[in-house]
């Protein structure tokens, strides 16, 4: 059920805010239209934020993609061949989704998407300071913090760049936003955003500086830089359709199969980690959202739009908004359009610098230090995969650095589990109203993917028994989701949850470190 415009305005607005000056920076940074990151922005809100079945993923024009555009538009020699690799990027996925190729979703470990998201983070923040300080000469929404190269002289560069104007407003910005979370009269204000007000003040405090003849003043290159049509005719100019002679071309399958695998990987990778932001744990159906991607592909290529995906960054801004429902993208996609058709000069207005302060704080959301000490205090065969993922996503990217996350936990539980067998003993859940779940001598993170599909076909009002009797090791994962069910969703559909002979710790693989400690639920009788 789609929650309420009330409830999901504010987020939608943060939502459009960052994704603004993402979805121009990227079809820059891909040697695009400005325009068609915009498409795919909006395409991403209204098409697949109807489609998908996740509450707070956004998609939209991906960071992750951007040097397969550029080495694609440039290989191919223009932009209407590559909107064909775009549709048949959209074909296939469509195909993936159904095959039910989005069940390896749930084989990915917890630490790892904890760690992806950290990353993120730390990337956000460390590429949001330059803007911060006034120092606008990278590419809005570039991922990738060393994409072309570490330049020595770039801190000699950046404080040679710093605007005092843009500093203030920076401030100013964080202050404003700072106050929205933490004065409790200003947080009940659900219609009128922090972000909102950040924006409007960076926007009347740089008119000021104007007005006033002072050096603060920071000019166009600091501000938001949207194309400004003069009327409907230029719009339809702006528009680029696709050459569809390009389905002759074996060089537009090859690049329209490598965005349909990359970007189906960045989509599943960002939906377990934003099932994870979702403060209801609900689970999105990953087959359906490949879907929603190709059918959110094709529509965007054929409007001359860029390839989408389900995003971190915006999905994670709209998580700390406090969004409810999938209506929050939808907000923000229906706010792109109608923004950029009518008010494209006044969003010209807005600085960089607000719009980092916004992204700095999203920034450190994902990268808190207690998420560190959490891990930390789960044992080395938690923190290892997790501060791995870390270090190779700000320093390589998001796909190298999962699959280093990955690689390293998978070594882990083969080292302890080589001869151990795994298993999951369940009853029929189609007429069940007491459902036993015995729990293996081992459960990995390899059980996960078993353990959602059961919980998730559960009725309310079920009995559900897990026993653990017999289990020597339980893998934070799985605790981690068992404690999801029993605390959240057992409390909201009255389902009555039995433990038996669960721990109150397990150790790592007979490490001294100790892992989880559960917290658990019973319905009262």
């Amino acid at each position: 059920m789609i929650g309420g415009i009330k409830e999901n305005f504010p987020s939608g607005l943060v939502v459009f805010l960052v994704a603004l000056p993402l979805c121009l920076g990227i079809a820059l940074a891909s040697g695009a239209p400005p325009l068609s990151g915009i498409i795919a922005g909006i395409v991403g809100g209204l098409v697949v934020g109807f489609i998908s079945s996740s509450n707070v993923s956004v998609s939209g024009p991906a960071a992750g993609l951007t040097a397969i555009v550029l080495t694609a538009i440039t290989d191919l020699g223009a932009f209407e061949l590559f909107l064909c690799a775009g549709i048949i990027a959209g074909l296939i996925q469509l195909i993936l989704g159904f095959v039910r190729a989005g069940s390896i979703s749930n084989y990915f470990p917890n630490n790892v998407i904890e760690g992806m998201l950290a990353g993120i983070g730390i990337i956000i923040i460390l590429k949001q300071i330059p803007h911060a300080l006034g120092f606008d000469q990278d590419f809005e929404g570039n991922e990738s913090l060393f994409a072309n190269g570490f330049n020595p002289n770039y801190f000699t560069e950046l404080f040679g760049g710093i605007h005092v104007g843009a500093i203030i407003i920076t401030l100013v910005s964080v202050g404003i936003l700072l106050a929205w979370e933490k004065v409790p009269v200003l947080k009940k204000i659900k219609m009128l955003p922090g972000a909102l007000v950040a924006v409007t003040a960076g926007i009347l405090l740089n008119y000021l500086f104007k007005i006033s003849g002072s050096s603060l003043y920071i000019g166009s290159e600091h501000l938001v830089n949207l194309p400004v049509p003069e009327s409907f005719s230029d719009i339809g100019n702006l528009i680029i359709l696709p050459d569809f002679s390009g389905f002759l071309n074996p060089k537009v399958w090859i690049v329209g199969g490598t965005i349909a695998i990359v970007a189906s990987i960045e989509t599943l990778l960002c939906i377990e980690a934003t099932d994870r932001l979702d403060v209801r744990r609900r689970i999105t159906d990953t087959n359906l959202e490949l879907k929603a991607q190709g059918i959110g592909n094709l529509i965007s290529s054929v409007i001359g739009g860029l390839p989408m995906t389900s995003v971190v960054v915006r999905s994670s801004a709209n998580a700390n908004a406090g969004a409810t429902s999938k209506l929050s993208a939808m907000i923000h996609g229906a706010m792109l359009l109608v923004c950029v058709l009518s008010i494209p000069f006044i969003l010209n207005l807005i600085p960089l610098a607000t719009l980092a302060a916004v992204l700095i704080l999203v920034g450190y959301k994902l990268a808190k230090p207690t998420t560190v000490k959490h891990f930390w205090n789960k044992g080395k065969y938690q923190f290892i995969p997790f501060i791995a993922t870390i270090l190779a996503v700000v320093f390589l990217d998001l796909l190298k650095g999962v699959g280093i996350g990955l690689l390293i936990s998978v070594f882990y539980i083969l080292q302890g589990n080589m001869k151990r067998a795994y298993y999951l003993s369940r009853e029929e859940l189609d007429d069940a109203d007491e459902i036993t779940i015995k729990l293996a001598e081992e459960v990995s993170f390899l059980n996960k993917a078993a353990l959602k599909k059961t919980l998730k076909n559960i009725k309310p009002g079920s009995t559900v028994i897990f026993d653990a009797r017999s289990t020597s090791y339980i893998a934070g994962d799985v605790l981690d989701l068992i404690q999801d069910f029993a605390n959240i969703r057992a409390k909201e559909e009255e389902i009555d949850v039995k433990l038996l002979g669960f721990k109150t710790s397990y150790r790592d693989y007979d490490e001294d470190e100790h892992s989880h400690i559960l917290v658990t639920h019973r319905r009262a009788m």
